[in-house]
């Protein structure tokens, strides 16, 4: 019975490897996910599953940045197909940490850097001073920028993908993106998404941002989002639901 057992036990060790070989190579586990991973508590640079950003690919708070060695190699494949269409693709924003959000955020909250040319420690109710932030940034704890999935690629202006280059970039990535498992999280508002504003620089990978969205909802609570200016507020405008929920993203 012993030999049968060690057997037995052999044979649910080899499996087990199996299994975790497998999910190692897509990334995408059934399993619980570390919430301090989905949080962004941690560092990219020290993370065995992140890669460094060539800076070939990578320019402004990207370059020496990291992300998802899935995510990457998928740009990186995407880039390359760009390049021959004309198109060069370029991160200027990759994965960014609790600590990297909060010190957006608060750059914000306290006044040292304008929203929409406003000063918002002028605004005193902490809802409408959030909310102007939630424009365009995230609360620390709810970013997708946190996951390693997420990039934004060549500017930080709408504007600059309606017309000449830009919008000849913008027209390849609606076109092609979703061949490498890219697609734009924050489209128009105007068919009832909520949340942030659209954003035609923020590219998403797919394969493992919707695991990871799953899971936040599984997972985060409004007693997890803290530790920053204005924390206080999430919970009363629902940020969960209106803006980690409110993306066009959702892998069918």
């Amino acid at each position: 019975m012993l030999k049968l057992s060690i057997h037995h036990l052999t044979i649910f060790r080899s499996r087990a490897l199996f299994v975790i070989c497998f999910f190692s190579l897509i990334n995408v586990t059934g399993q619980s996910i570390d919430k301090n991973y989905l949080l962004g508590k941690f560092e990219p640079s020290e993370h065995l599953q992140f890669v460094k950003i060539s800076d070939e690919h990578g320019q402004g708070s990207a370059k020496g940045g990291y992300l998802r060695k899935e995510t990457y190699e998928a740009f990186v494949r995407m880039h390359d197909a760009a390049i021959k269409d004309g198109v060069d693709l370029i991160i200027i924003s990759a994965t960014r940490n609790f600590e990297s959000q909060k010190r957006i955020w608060e750059n914000k909250w306290e006044g040292r850097t304008n929203v929409e040319g406003i000063n918002l420690t002028t605004i005193e109710d902490p809802k409408a001073r959030a909310k102007l932030i939630l424009l365009y940034s995230s609360m620390p704890s709810t970013s997708r920028h946190h996951w390693g999935t997420d990039m934004d690629l060549n500017s930080l202006e709408n504007s600059s993908f309606e017309s000449g280059k830009g919008l000849k970039i913008y027209r390849w990535l609606t076109a092609h993106a979703a061949e490498y498992g890219f697609c734009q999280p924050y489209t128009s508002k105007t068919g009832g998404r909520t949340g942030y504003e659209e954003e035609k620089w923020h590219w998403s990978y797919l394969p493992l941002s919707d695991h990871f969205l799953e899971e936040y909802i599984r997972t985060v609570t409004y007693k997890d989002i803290k530790g920053f200016a204005g924390s206080n507020v999430a919970s009363s405008i629902e940020v969960i639901r209106n803006y980690v929920q409110g993306v066009t993203c959702i892998k069918k």
